[in-house]
């Protein structure tokens, strides 16, 4: 499994977005690294979360390779991934923050 670690605000992903989201973000991973996203959904309580002292519409998206990226491999990844989020969680290009980390040493 390719584990992935998915924050988002409390009460601002529908169930049915969150449905969708995790199926392309496994879809993804098995896609570029073999093996279907073990994901670990995290909402931030709300009133827990603020960008510019406002409640934050940001979310975060981080899936660990299965092999050390070189960046002209990364990049695409990322953008691809980020696309993903702002796809099906309805986010703008400042609201999405992807990570792809290589494997743990």
């Amino acid at each position: 499994m390719t584990d992935c670690t998915c924050m988002v605000q409390q009460g601002q992903i529908s169930a049915e977005q969150q449905a969708t989201l995790c199926t392309a973000t496994s879809d993804f991973a098995q896609k570029h690294f073999g093996t279907p996203a073990n994901i670990n959904w995290v909402e931030v309580p709300e009133g827990s979360g603020f960008t510019a002292a406002k409640p934050s519409t940001s979310v975060i998206v981080s899936v660990r390779a299965d092999r050390s990226l070189s960046p002209s491999e990364r990049v695409p990844l990322l953008h691809e991934l980020e696309g993903i989020w702002r796809k099906h969680a309805g986010r703008g290009p400042d609201e999405v923050v992807s990570v792809i980390t290589d494997p743990a040493q």
